[in-house]
């Protein structure tokens, strides 16, 4: 019998697990209120009295909620959060009463061991304090698992010292002095009632599911969250009939949970639907601000990955788990917008006039151009490295698309210094009577742009769908601040703001239209023409990595004290620790699984037509074997072939994993484990297409692609 499930009110739903403002404003003294939202949006610290008076309100909303524990929620460099917790019990009174208790200490700051944490040497093992801190802008939330329920209190992460070890302070850090240079320019523009600038972001995020119990056969998947070894199916996404298709069941009440979860944590789940691969799917929230948009992906990956194993299935969030068909990725849609509604990347009806959308264009093409290498590298993981170039996936190499109208509008102003006139859309005629003609947008879409403007926002679509979001937005509002405090810098000395403004858009379109591209990112033509404007082509981590401590970014960051050089040379270390570490595990999975289960498979397999062989020529001397010895040969060569790699695999791993250095122990890795794993890889997977199915001991692409069955 089918089960009833109770209807939904959004409305009533939405943020009922978040201590936010409106709960805030019931439960706080209205001086204390005003205060906690005078210091979220001006910035500053918050006295003792107001903190213990927060901290009261929201411990009795917490404890009437049901919870037991707070903890502070963070997002160290290992790339997912983490979390202390501790119970509200602070003793026993005279009769044997609890008594519980949380200050305005206990909320504002916490100590979490820092050496157990990835540093890059900022931490030893000896050295092992470290500090969380309240982040007042992102509302604290309550997480419930059954009858477990936690206050989770979102912070920020540093050592000791005072180094940033996570990846929330260096964004609050680059929306700080977005924020500061963006004023300057919107005072030139005479633009005097904002009080703050902030980007606002959506991301749009990509995964795949597949049976839990097939999941759980195969071990790469468990320890690498990809798929080591497999063959493609007779069908993939070829027919493009998945994409968009209708959801099946179980996929439609799995994306029913995860909207409920989400909406219950103030997280706005927008839009769901099929992607392009089998069991491939994409969720997009609603724009919001930076931080807030951060800190709702960390979450909204969680509840992929929980709600998942709710529904037998299991969330695959790499970016590349299947080989042959289409990866995942993040959609990083950010905009510049200020506390009144003004969007700076909105063009408006008349781009070709609106001067301040002009500029700021002008600052973000110079912005990437300058520092392509930097956003790049704020994309690299060793998941992404499978994908991104693949045909699939924007290209290692940055570019911007900006469609027909803005790339008339920058050709105008290219020439003669101002533009005239924007193009307009058109209508399109249906020629049914029944359905009306369509106003066409002034320009197309680009898939295959990695930072493509889409109407009043730039994409940067080369996000790994496993990574966080935040290193991405702090290069974007880092590189526009600079580029936005070089042009207050000017304006601000010159006669006439609006005739030096025309002349800076025209210099910066000028000098940084190479990086403008609106043609196909995946062609070949493409490489070689980018090659020729100079544009870096960054293909793999091991090749972005060293960005991170370039003169250009060591000057970059440490003027805007987003990173010292010593965070930078840190992070450097660990992405070169993380590298090696995850190619190394992927090695030791595949060393495992080929020993352990598909050498012993395959010598069952050769055993058998053996077996068979000789069978039949003793029953009878005339029959003809030859397909068996064929079978034979073939199944005898790839078992030799298979042997003979892992051991290399074996030998070659041992070595890459001996270097100290971690530049030169990531760079073993990519050159020689990675080129081994293939040749291993190889061989296996032509095994499975000859060994029985029966035989074969992991799950087929087929198996898990196609079948994720109906419960």
């Amino acid at each position: 019998m089918e089960e009833k499930r109770e209807r939904v009110n959004i409305a009533e739903l939405f943020g009922e697990n978040v201590f936010g403002d409106r709960v805030m404003r019931e439960r706080l003294p209205k001086a204390v209120y005003q205060r906690v939202r005078e210091m979220m949006t001006e910035g500053y610290e918050l006295e003792p009295a107001i903190a213990d008076s927060v901290a009261q309100a929201m411990k009795e909303w917490a404890v009437e909620n049901g919870a037991t524990h707070y903890t502070h929620w963070f997002q160290p460099l290992s790339g997912v959060a983490a979390e202390k917790h501790d119970s509200f019990l602070s003793g026993v009174d005279a009769e044997g009463r609890a008594l519980l208790e949380f200050s305005g200490k206990n909320l504002v700051r916490s100590e979490a061991d820092a050496s157990s944490f990835p540093s890059g040497g900022l931490r030893a093992t000896f050295e092992a304090r470290g500090y969380t801190v309240w982040d007042c802008t992102s509302p604290a939330f309550l997480r419930k698992e059954g009858d477990c329920v936690t206050l989770c209190i979102p912070t920020a992460f540093c050592a000791y010292a005072g180094e940033a070890l996570d990846q929330k302070t260096p964004l609050l850090r680059s929306m700080q002095v977005l924020n500061r240079e963006a004023l300057r320019i919107l005072k030139l523009f005479g633009i005097d009632d904002a009080k703050w600038v902030k980007p606002s972001v959506g991301a749009e995020q990509e995964y795949f599911l597949i049976d839990r119990e097939k999941y759980l056969k195969r071990k790469d998947l468990i320890y690498t969250g990809r798929t080591l070894f497999g063959s493609m199916p007779a069908k993939g996404q070829e027919l493009d009939d998945h994409y968009f298709g209708v959801l099946r069941k179980r996929i439609a009440a799995f994306m029913r949970d995860v909207d409920m979860e989400l909406w219950k944590l103030g997280v706005s789940a927008k839009t769901e639907h099929n992607e392009v691969a089998p069991c491939q799917h994409e969720l997009a929230p609603i724009f919001e601000e930076a931080n807030l948009a951060v800190d709702h992906n960390q979450l909204t990956m969680e509840i992929l990955q929980k709600q998942a194993g709710r529904h037998g299935l299991e969330c695959l969030l790499h970016e590349k788990p299947f080989a042959g068909v289409n990866g995942s990725g993040k959609h990083n849609n950010w905009s510049v917008s200020t506390d009144t509604g003004l969007n700076l990347l909105n063009p408006g009806k008349r781009p070709h006039e609106n001067q301040l959308f002009l500029l700021t264009l002008a600052c973000v093409l110079a912005a990437v151009d300058t520092h392509a290498d930097l956003l790049r590298l704020s994309a690299a993981n060793v998941g992404n490295d499978h994908r991104l170039g693949a045909d699939e996936a924007p290209p290692a190499i940055i570019s911007c698309f900006l469609g027909s109208q803005l790339e008339d509008i920058v050709a105008q102003i290219i020439e003669t210094g101002r533009a005239s006139s924007s193009l307009s859309g058109k209508s399109l005629e249906t020629h049914v009577d029944t359905l009306p003609n369509l106003y066409a947008d002034v320009t197309d879409r680009n898939r295959t742009s990695p930072f493509a403007f889409t109407g009043n926002k730039f994409e940067f679509r080369m996000v790994g769908s496993g990574d966080s979001i935040a290193s991405a937005n702090i290069v974007l509002n880092t590189i526009l601040a600079e580029q936005f405090r070089l042009a207050a810098d000017r304006l601000e000395q010159a006669s006439s703001v609006k005739e030096a403004a025309w002349e800076l858009i025209r210099e910066l379109l000028t000098k940084h239209q190479r990086i403008v591209f609106n043609g196909n990112g995946y062609s070949e033509e493409w490489v070689q023409e980018a090659a020729r404007r100079g544009l870096p082509n960054l293909k793999s981590s091991i090749d972005a990595i060293p960005a991170f401590t370039s003169k250009k970014a060591v000057e970059l960051f440490s003027a805007f004290g987003i990173y010292s050089e010593t965070e930078l040379k840190s992070r450097s270390i660990v992405a070169y620790e993380n590298y090696a570490k995850r190619i190394n595990i992927e090695s030791r999975a595949m060393i495992n699984i080929s020993g352990k289960q598909l050498i012993p498979a395959a010598i069952h397999y050769v055993t058998r037509l053996a077996t068979s062989v000789n069978q039949v020529k003793s029953a009878c001397a005339a029959a003809d074997v030859s397909a068996q010895e064929d079978l034979l040969l073939r199944a005898s060569e790839l078992l030799s072939d298979m042997k003979r790699s892992r051991e290399k695999l074996q030998s070659d791993t041992d070595l890459a994993a001996s270097i100290q250095d971690p530049a030169a122990r990531a760079a073993a890795y990519h050159t020689q484990i990675v080129a081994d794993m293939r040749i291993l890889r190889e061989s296996a997977d032509a095994l499975e297409t000859v060994i029985d199915k029966d035989l074969w001991p992991l799950p087929s692409y087929g198996d898990m692609l196609f079948e994720v069955s109906e419960p």
